[in-house]
């Protein structure tokens, strides 16, 4: 129904972000809500939306090519919206295409909610349905042994991890690596976490 929405970020949440539309506010479900930044600035957010017997639900994408994406994942058997974002919240589009390209079920398994079986059937429905997907580049981040003690933005990070699906150990595990970090921005923090996860 929708394609997109072009607002300003109101509230952001470790699994959603509120994009207020001429005073409306939408509640959309994003794989790293901490890509985004509150403030006037008018942004536009690719949109997926859901309808049950229970809830209209809207799952945004900073791009048209990650919405797509997220809803050829959708069609695979086994997968619901929050596996589907789980595996976007990596944010290496190119490392997820080329996991179904390479029949690589090791990759996809490392996502919370994909078991051998589910990423088997990823690769059987998409192997040959991502040939428009052009490379996505990577973004490097940086690294330092600076010890953070008290730090909001690694919180909201890990939390963001809870509300994707990940266990509580392997949210402790990266815990463990992240706090050595200086005082980076959450959505840093949180590519840097699903980076150590998917290794």
């Amino acid at each position: 129904m929708y394609q997109y929405l072009n607002g300003s970020i109101v509230d952001i949440q470790p699994a959603y972000v509120v994009l207020d539309v001429n005073g409306v506010g939408y509640l959309i479900h994003v794989a790293n809500p901490f890509r985004f930044e509150v403030g006037d600035e008018l942004i536009r957010i690719y949109v997926h939306q859901t309808i049950s017997d229970t809830a209209q639900t809207l799952y945004g994408f900073s791009s048209l090519r990650e919405k797509q994406l997220f809803e050829k994942l959708l069609a695979v058997s086994g997968i619901g919206a929050k596996s589907a974002l789980a595996i976007l919240a990596n944010g290496d589009q190119q490392a997820i295409v080329d996991a179904i390209s390479q029949n690589n079920v090791s990759f996809l398994t490392k996502f919370p909610g994909i078991g051998k079986k589910t990423a088997q059937q990823i690769v059987l429905d998409l192997k040959d349905k991502l040939a428009d997907f052009s490379p996505v580049g990577q973004v490097s981040l940086p690294t330092s042994d600076v010890i953070s003690e008290d730090d909001p933005e690694l919180a909201d990070a890990l939390e963001a991890l809870s509300a994707l699906g990940y266990k509580d150990r392997d949210v402790a595990r990266v815990k463990k690596t992240l706090v050595k970090e200086p005082d980076l921005s959450t959505d840093v923090y949180l590519s840097k976490a699903l980076k150590l996860l998917t290794k």
